[in-house]
Parts: structure tokens; sequence; C-alpha cells
């Protein structure tokens, strides 16, 4: 009998069969007009070579000649053979040894069962399932990251002399002077940035106040492939050119998710993956480094006990969240475990299960925004748990008529062929690269082949990828160091920053999505030896000079008028306040001395 549709291969179903016309629908999706569906009991007459119990058992795939060529799950290959990157699986029952043989058990075992794995289909991928499509979801995505590189570079704008200026802490050109008298011609390559032009301060100005520029241009779905091109260059040269203020991983981060967003305006499926993966690459090692550390604190999961007092900047809501009943604290700690190994693995399972995982980390992410100031670190990592779901998904959250300004904005991607098999080189490299990398921190690097490891090195210094994991080891103590300056070297006042805890009166503060650098990285200094922070001698060396770019630091300078003629740097141990304590005293904190940190200085 001669196919009615010319040219056009059917598929013939049980009609009657739910999980059939589940699955149908979805298949509709996937292979539009390539292919005919059709009910059995409407064309059953056509195939009297058929047996009606063969209908029901399996479906029947007829080719574009009107020959019964294959049932059962081989027929579900060839039709998928006519969908876009889903040629695949007939390739493998084709070609693989076994594979056919299981897939079919597979099918027979699924068949016999069709009610169960209809609910089962409901429960894992919703009620109307079709094809996935990324159009609205990319379009928000980058707008959303053109936000954060809107507060990155504006952030670091703010500070950028006080940091990096002629006058700052850390001098570019000293900087750039000691790489090129070091390594030379090769620094270009060792440390890529656009700096090498210039490291004048109105330089430094224009790269961050430009970036924030080239940032509204991508909010504003102008140029995107162009903007997306020039922050990576922007924000991967600040990375470098800040060297101590600026080697936080949120940095590495947004310069790695910047690069990946780039992939996703030319190709949206690969760009999609990448950046999937590239979620699980920082959930699960930040699971994973708190567990090989060793730290008894993750082990007993009293970590929580301590991380609200002793991280770098509480909020308001720390003080309260570190007075949680212990069994609370407990149940954080090990629910931030459970999130970061066993959830990441949602990630690549069925959408409904995928959905649970996004939903997981955002909620995660904004528990640590109510409690932790990370600047923009928290912020990023929800907008990369958005990639996690959907267009269909989106559209049941936003009103029809965004949706309809969206839709008329949103552009198909319909790569050529060059630019996708570019894109999978590209993704192969760094896929690699980010193997490599987690086998070189978790175990033997010796391993692996010098060809392998050429692969890492060879694009290390772009920071196309990266390692992460944050607060593998808890801080169960919180040094802090407190500035004084003198004009006799007897009496000391001390100087007071913005943001982290100095005064014992004054409370903490929310600054998201702001950093502020010199805050943090006296946070870490707190922690080590002053001989392994020389930036800091610098920061006094400025502050006897009395520099405007570093008394802005400062929410109470005791030394407006002159600067000091000496000034050194306390240590303490801070605590917060009990709350009897507090309600008492009218102190936030309390604190007891360590000693000295850095010994009275003065210019010479």
């Amino acid at each position: 009998m001669e196919n009615e549709t010319d040219n056009t291969p059917l598929l013939i179903y049980d009609g009657d069969c739910d999980f059939c016309s589940y699955w149908v629908r979805y298949w509709k999706g996937l292979t539009g007009a390539r292919v005919n569906y059709v009910a059995y009991k409407n064309v059953a007459d056509q195939y009297p070579t058929i047996k009606q119990e063969e209908f029901q058992k399996a479906i029947q795939y007829i080719d574009e000649e009107g020959n019964n060529i294959a049932s059962a799950a081989e027929a579900s290959y060839l039709v998928l053979s006519h969908a876009p990157e889903k040629a695949y699986w007939l390739k493998l029952y084709r070609t693989v040894p076994g594979f056919a043989s299981l897939a079919e058990f597979f099918y027979a075992y699924v068949a016999k069962r069709r009610l169960f794995f209809y609910k089962v289909s409901l429960a894992l991928w919703g009620k109307s399932y079709t094809p996935a499509r990324y159009e609205l979801l990319s379009w928000i995505f980058l707008r959303l990251l053109g936000l954060i590189f809107l507060v990155a570079f504006s952030s670091f704008g703010v500070q950028a002399m006080t940091l990096i200026g002629s006058q700052g802490v850390l001098p570019l050109s000293e900087f750039i002077a000691n790489i090129r008298s070091s390594i030379g011609i090769t620094g270009y390559w060792h440390v890529p940035m656009i700096f090498w032009i210039s490291a004048s301060d109105l330089f430094i100005q224009l790269v961050c106040w430009l970036g924030a520029g080239v940032s509204l241009l991508l909010i504003a779905g102008i140029l995107p492939r162009f903007s997306l091109v020039i922050l990576y260059i922007f924000y991967l040269s600040l990375v470098y050119a800040g060297q101590r203020f600026m080697s936080f991983q949120w940095d590495l981060m947004l310069v790695e998710i910047g690069f990946l967003a780039l992939i996703l305006t030319v190709a949206i499926k690969p760009g999609i993956w990448l950046l999937r993966i590239m979620m699980f690459r920082f959930m699960f090692v930040a699971g994973v480094v708190k567990i090989v550390s060793g730290d008894q604190t993750w082990h007993d999961l009293t970590a929580l006990n301590y991380h609200f007092e002793t991280q770098p900047l509480p909020t308001p809501l720390a003080y309260y969240a570190h007075h949680l009943p212990e069994t609370i604290l407990k149940f954080g700690a090990g629910a931030t475990l459970f999130i970061e190994l066993i959830v990441p693995f949602f990630i690549f399972m069925p959408r409904k299960i995928r959905f649970a995982a996004a939903f997981s980390f955002i909620v995660f992410q904004f528990i640590i925004i109510l409690t932790g100031n990370y600047n923009f670190f928290n912020l990023l990592a929800i907008v990369l748990s958005l990639m996690l779901f959907d267009d269909a998904a989106v559209k049941t959250v936003v009103s029809c008529r965004l949706l309809h300004w969206i839709n008329q904005r949103a552009k198909v991607v319909q790569p050529h062929k060059m630019v996708v098999t570019i894109v999978y080189f590209v993704a192969f490299w760094t896929v690699s690269a980010s193997v490599i990398q987690f086998n070189n921190r978790f175990f033997d690097s010796q391993n692996i082949p010098t060809v392998l490891q050429w692969v890492d090195s060879s694009i290390v210094s772009l920071r196309l990828v990266s390692t992460y994991g944050p607060f593998s080891v808890m801080t169960t103590q919180r040094p802090e160091i407190i500035i004084e300056g003198s004009d006799d070297g007897q009496s000391w006042q001390a100087y007071t920053l913005r943001y982290k805890p100095g005064d014992i009166k004054q409370g903490t503060f929310y600054n998201v999505p702001h950093q502020p650098r010199i805050d943090w990285q006296l946070w870490f200094a707190a922690l080590d030896d002053p001989n392994q922070n020389p930036w800091f001698a610098r920061l006094l060396e400025r502050i006897l000079e009395d520099k405007p770019e570093v008394k802005s630091l400062f929410a109470y300078n005791p030394f407006l008028e002159e600067p000091p003629r000496f000034v050194r740097a306390m240590l303490y141990h801070y605590y917060f306040a009990r709350p009897e304590q507090r309600a008492k005293e009218n102190i936030y904190w309390r604190r007891e001395i360590i000693g000295n940190y850095f010994p009275a200085v003065e210019l010479k």
C-alpha cells in the first residue's frame, strides 16, 4: 500500500495510549513536517499485513514508499533520525554491538507498563512536554549578565585609583614594569591585558567606565556579540591589573561566563550546555573541597557555628543567624553539603528534576545574600542557575505583555555549520581543560599525559576555565586588623573603614553588589603574616603621605587636617556580642587584644 503522504515517512501509534500520545507529541516538535504521525485506527485498513495486535504492541514506521520497515525501538530511532541533532541514536542502534538488543528489551519492558511510565513522564517532564527552546531564556540571561558586568566594572571603577592608580596601593605601572623586567616580551601572553597599551590613571578609568558603558549595550541588546568580546577583554585585563585585589573566584567566574555567553549568542544549545556544565563544576567542586580538605567543622557539621561570625563582611542578619539553635545550624551545614555534592547531578537529569536543582541553587544563594556580603558573587550564581530552565518555564512566570515584548526582540540563532564546528571544538577544548584541572587539584597530575596537560596550559592565561570551591576550610576565629595613627607615638587613634568591623558599637551593613576590596583583603591579611602581604605596608605609607585616594577608604579618619606622624596596626579577636550583652551595653561586637600586627612606622 503506497503512503498517501508522498515522500514523507509515517509513524503509526496507538492513539488510545496516553504514554504513546505523550511522546508522539514531543516527537512532532522535534521532527516537524519531516514525519507524519497517525493513530493506527485511522489507517489500519490501509496496511492489512500488519495485525491489530502489532499496532497495539509497538509503533510502526512506514518509509517514504509506503513500506513497513521497522517497529518498536528501531522505529523510534528512525523517527529521531529526522530530527536535528538526534540522528546519532540510529547510528548507535545500527553500529554499536549489543545496543539494538538492549534498546528493544527496554522498549518491550516499558510497553508492558505504559500507564506507569506515563505517570513517570508527567512527573519528570511535565504535562505538556515539548522540545526545549531557549531563545527567551538566553535573551533574559544576557541582560542580567549585562547588569552584573555593569556592577562589577562600576564597583571596581570607584576604587581603581585607590587600588592600582599611580598614587594607589599597588600601582599598575610598577606591576607592568616588574613583568617586563622579569619575563620580557612573553609577558604579553602570560598576562594578557589591554593595559600594555597604557598604565596611566586616565586609561585605567577609561577601561572601567567604558566597560560599564558596554555593559549597558549588552543590557539594551545592542551588538551583543561585540559587547561580550569587549567585556571579556576588559574584565580579563582588570583581573590581571588588579593583582591581589582581583584574585577572587567570582572575578574569574565572571570572565568565564562572559566567554560562554559569547558562545551562547552564536549557537544556543551548545552555549546552554556549557553554562550548565560550568554550574555543575562550580557547585560540585564547592562541596568536594569541603570534604577533601579534612576540615573538622564540615565533617561534624559545626561549620555554621562559626561562619556567620567569622566571614569577611557579615550582614545585619548574620548576627541573628549566628545565635540560632545549634540543631538548626547543623541542619544548615548538612543542607549545604547536600546541595553542593548531590544536587549538581540533577542538572543532567530530566526537566522537572533539573528545575528542582535550579530552585535549590537559587534559594541557597539568596540565603547567602541575606547573611553575607559577597558582592555580585551570589547574584552571578543565581543568573547562571537560570540556565537550568527553558522557554516554556519562562512563559509561566512572565506576563503576556512582557512576553510579547521579549518575543519581538529575541532572535532565533541558526548558526552556519562552520560556526557550529568551531563551537564544538572550543567546547571540547574547554571541557577537557576543566577535567584536567579537576584531576590536577584532587588527584595525581602525573597520571595525565603531557599532551593533555598542554590542553589546559594553552588557555590558562585566558581564564576560559577556572577552578572554584569557596570555604573549603572554615575559619573558627575572627582576627581583625585595626589601623591606628599618632602624632607623638604615645597617644593612638583608630581609623574606621566603611564596611569591615572596627568600632565595637557599630553594626554591620549590606553592601551587595559592591565589593570594597581593601576591606576584603584586610580580612585575609589578618589570617596571615604581614610579610606575606607587602601591599599592607604600602597602604600604611599612603596614609602617612595623606593620599586622597586612600583617605576615601575610611568612614572615620581622626586625622582629617594633617596626616599622623606614626601609624601602626593592632590585631584583635572579634566576636559577636551576646544578645544580653548587646542589650545592656549597646555594643555589637566584643573584642580581645592579640598584639601588634605591624609595628609603628613613620615616613623616612
